[in-house]
């Protein structure tokens, strides 16, 4: 059985053969019940990246990750780069924005 992180990770790796990825789980961040898999964040660097706008990139990784979003992932903050804005950008810390009901779970 495949984690949602983990399907995510796994599609994101044969599309774009990255140089570097990183798929984060932030549902902790948000008012989800504790090991949900609702929110993410990508950090990924392509070649593939090269020659295409922003908006571009992430509608390519959005259309991968249609299954993904019909299954239960409410919220993914992407980072697409190339390596050589991946290179501009190092000891950056990439944040992802906040959720507009962040906060811990409440079951009352």
């Amino acid at each position: 059985m495949f984690l949602i992180r983990e399907k995510i990770e796994e599609k994101l790796k044969e599309k774009f053969n990255p140089t570097h990825l990183e798929v984060i789980n932030e549902s902790y961040n948000h008012n989800v019940p504790a090991g949900s898999e609702s929110h993410f964040k990508v950090v990924i660097v392509s070649k593939q990246f090269s020659n295409q706008r922003h908006l571009k990139r992430h509608q390519e990784v959005y259309s991968l990750l249609k299954d993904e979003f019909m299954g239960g992932v409410h919220a993914l903050a992407l980072h697409t780069y190339t390596e050589k804005e991946w290179e501009n950008l190092q000891d950056t810390v990439l944040v992802s924005p906040p959720c507009r009901d962040a906060g811990p779970f409440d079951l009352n």
